[in-house]
C-alpha cells in the first residue's frame, strides 16, 4: 500500500498529497473542485515523473504547502507507468501522506455521458467511445487495486459526489476508518466500488407479503418482518463476527474506507433492513465511521 500501517496515527502531522485518477468521464474534474473548496492545492494532469519534483517541493515548504490534489489521466498517458515508481519514491524519501483516489463508473454509464457531452473518447479518437472504455479499464486495473479509495459514481448526482468527497476528505487528518454500508439489488448490477458484498435473498421476501410490499425496508413493519426469522438471527451473528475481525485488518493495512455491499433481488426490502440493522450495530465504535445508503430503494417508484 502507499503507507505504512504504523503511520495512520501521525496523518496529522503529515502533509497529504492525493492522487485523482480513474476512468474519463467518471468525475475527476468534479472530484479536484471540490478538494480546491476544501483548501486544496490542485494540479491538473501533471505528468507521473514530476511528482517526486512536486514532494519535494511539498517538504521543503515546511509546512506552507499541506495539501495538494494532482489529477493524473490518460492525457499524459505516455508517462502513466512511471506512477508506480514515482508514489514508492515518495514513501521511501518523505513524509508525505499519499492516497489515490479513483473515480469509476460502468460502461454503459460512461458511453451515455461521451454521447450527452459529443467528447471524443481520448483513447477512440476517431472511433466508438465503448471501445475506448474498454481499452481505458484495461489499462487502469492494477491501479484501481492499489487504489486507497474508490467511488462508483454510475448512479451519483454531482452534487452527491461533491457531498461524499467533502466528507471523506475533511476528516483526512483522522485515524477513523470510514465504513460505508450500501444496500443495492443484484438485478441492477453489483457496486462496483465495494470491498465486501454480502448477498441476502435466501432470507423470507417482504415482496410477497401484498401490505408491506410498497415499503422498503426502513419501514418498521418490513425491519421486524426481515429480522424475525431465525435464520436472519443466525445469519447477523455470523456475518457481525466476520465483521468485526476484518474491519481493523483494513484498518492496519492502511485503508481509510471500506465499502460494505448487501443485496437483495431489487434492493428494496431485505437489503436495506439488514443494512440498516448494521449501521446501528457497528455505528458504536470510536475508531470507525459508519455510514447507511441504500442505491437501489426508490428505483421502482420513478
Amino acid at each position: 500500500m502507499l503507507e505504512a500501517a504504523d503511520r495512520g496515527s501521525n496523518t496529522s502531522s503529515m502533509a497529504t498529497l492525493i492522487i485523482i485518477t480513474g476512468m474519463s468521464g467518471a468525475g475527476k474534474t468534479l472530484a479536484v473542485q471540490s478538494l480546491e473548496d476544501l483548501g486544496f492545492f490542485c494540479v491538473d494532469n501533471l505528468p507521473p515523473v514530476l511528482i517526486p519534483k512536486f514532494a519535494e517541493l511539498i517538504d521543503q515548504s515546511k509546512g506552507k504547502i499541506g495539501k495538494v490534489a494532482l489529477v493524473i489521466d490518460l492525457r499524459g498517458r505516455e508517462f502513466f507507468t512511471a506512477l508506480s515508481e514515482s508514489l514508492n519514491y515518495i514513501k521511501d524519501h518523505f513524509t508525505i501522506h499519499c492516497e489515490i483516489l479513483f473515480l469509476d463508473a460502468t460502461d454503459s454509464v460512461l458511453v451515455q455521458r461521451y454521447k450527452e457531452s459529443r467528447r471524443r473518447h481520448p483513447l477512440a479518437p476517431e472511433g466508438m467511445p465503448l471501445d475506448g472504455i474498454r481499452l481505458e479499464r484495461k489499462m487502469l486495473d492494477e491501479l484501481k487495486n492499489s487504489a486507497t479509495q474508490v467511488i462508483d459514481t454510475s448512479n451519483m448526482k454531482p452534487v452527491r459526489l461533491k457531498e461524499k468527497i467533502i466528507s471523506r476528505f475533511t476528516h483526512l487528518e483522522s485515524s477513523t476508518l470510514s465504513v460505508n454500508i450500501t444496500s443495492f439489488g443484484f438485478k441492477y448490477g453489483i457496486p462496483i466500488d465495494a470491498d465486501l458484498v454480502f448477498d441476502v435473498r435466501f432470507l423470507p421476501n417482504p415482496h410477497y407479503v401484498e401490505h408491506l410490499r410498497p415499503n422498503t425496508g426502513q419501514n418498521s413493519d418490513v425491519y421486524e418482518y426481515v429480522m424475525k426469522w431465525p435464520e436472519t438471527q443466525a445469519f447477523l451473528t455470523k456475518l457481525l463476527d466476520m465483521l468485526h475481525f476484518l474491519i481493523p485488518q483494513y484498518r492496519k493495512e492502511g485503508k481509510s474506507q471500506v465499502i460494505i455491499g448487501i443485496g437483495c433481488t431489487g434492493g428494496k426490502h431485505r437489503s436495506v433492513a439488514i443494512a440498516e440493522y448494521l449501521g446501528k450495530m457497528l455505528g458504536v465504535s470510536e475508531t470507525e465511521t459508519v455510514s447507511v445508503s441504500h442505491r437501489d430503494s426508490d428505483r421502482d417508484r420513478h
